[in-house]
């Protein structure tokens, strides 16, 4: 971690954590930390550059790795997550749940989840909601293991690390406005 930290404190103006708040199991808001794999330049607008223009050389290569995962170890300390479980989105997004999506607060986030080790970043909207909707409805220790052991494999092979056209994911809010 010390290597990785030193590194993204490089990259990143001295900054090498991401700190942002998410929801968690019902909806409480929490903090999650994280590598800070991207940095904070902008437009002469002062508006963020997109993704791709952002994400740093030593930023791509953390999340490729899924480094960036490694200081969520102090949510499941703290209790704000858990190991498996629907990865916590933007607090901007909760208003725009329906009934159907909103099911997926009913658990602890997770560092991995149903949806990431079937497609994670590669994963439509719509399909991110069913996967986070089953691991809910079925959620079992046997299930959590067969994620944990295919998340293993996603790392090694570096799967749906990017979506479609975007260095992350495109977001939840520009899909709804999209539909």
């Amino acid at each position: 971690m010390i290597p990785v930290t030193i590194l993204l404190a490089i990259a990143n103006s001295g900054k090498p954590f991401f700190i942002q708040p998410r929801p968690g199991k019902n909806e409480k808001i929490f903090y999650v930390i994280k590598f800070k794999t991207m940095n904070d330049k902008k437009d002469k607008q002062g508006r963020l550059l997109s993704d791709e223009k952002r994400l740093t050389t030593i930023g791509k290569i953390v999340r490729k790795t899924s480094l960036d995962e490694i200081p969520q170890l102090i949510n499941i300390l703290k209790g704000d997550m858990s190991f498996i479980g629907p990865r916590p989105w933007l607090v901007e997004y909760l208003p725009l749940y329906n009934d159907f999506q909103r099911r997926r607060h009913e658990v602890k986030p997770g560092i991995s989840g149903w949806a990431q080790v079937n497609g994670r970043n590669l994963l439509g909207w719509e399909d991110r909601f069913k996967h986070d909707i089953y691991y809910v409805e079925n959620i079992s220790p046997w299930l959590d293991l067969k994620i944990l052991f295919m998340t293993i494999w996603n790392i090694i092979t570096a799967k749906g690390i990017s979506g479609d056209g975007h260095a992350t994911m495109q977001s939840f809010t520009d899909y709804v406005h999209d539909k």
